[in-house]
């Protein structure tokens, strides 16, 4: 039996919450947005710039991942974040330098290539500049699994995917190439 407390929910359902971010979908490899190079954001402090940010760490969390650029949500723009160790980056109009001659190889998988992972080759070290979500100019020095991610993430904004580079391709069920 509904009570009439339960009745007025169906009326007036309580608002959501002006910035909540939302769960974006994630597009997949056949998608051809993820093969082109994605465009400068023109306004980094734009709120359709800082909503996109605030959906996709949710998505980039809700799917279990560390990274998600902004081509892996059908945008087009230079722009992904990063989650490790309990903090996002945040990189706008990212640009990579002085990458190391040090490489390593490390098995990669992606959110948008799903059930299929393989051993890529990177550089262990590298310096990217870009503006983060507060639209400050950030310079920052990485190494180990964060470098490899804003490689990987990089690639996305380049139109490529850790297929392109892996060694081998693998899916759960075996060996795909």
């Amino acid at each position: 039996m509904q009570t009439e407390v339960d009745t007025l929910w169906e009326y007036y359902p309580p608002k959501a919450e002006k910035n909540m971010a939302k769960i974006l979908k994630i597009i997949q490899e056949k998608n051809l947005i993820l093969r082109k190079k994605a465009e400068p954001v023109k306004d980094p402090n734009s709120a359709e710039i800082k909503e996109l940010i605030a959906d996709m760490i949710a998505t980039m969390k809700d799917a279990n991942g560390i990274g998600l650029a902004a081509p892996q949500v059908g945008v087009s723009q230079s722009l992904f974040v990063v989650g490790l160790e309990d903090k996002n980056y945040v990189f706008i109009n990212p640009i990579v330098k002085d990458i190391s001659d040090d490489e390593t190889l490390f098995e990669e998988g992606c959110l948008s290539v799903q059930k299929i992972w393989g051993p890529v080759v990177r550089p262990k070290k590298l310096t990217i500049k870009a503006v983060d979500e507060n639209g400050n100019p950030v310079k920052i020095r990485a190494k180990g699994l964060l470098a490899r991610v804003i490689q990987h993430e990089m690639d996305h904004l380049d139109g490529k995917l850790f297929i392109d580079k892996a060694e081998k391709i693998y899916t759960i069920e075996g060996q795909r190439s």
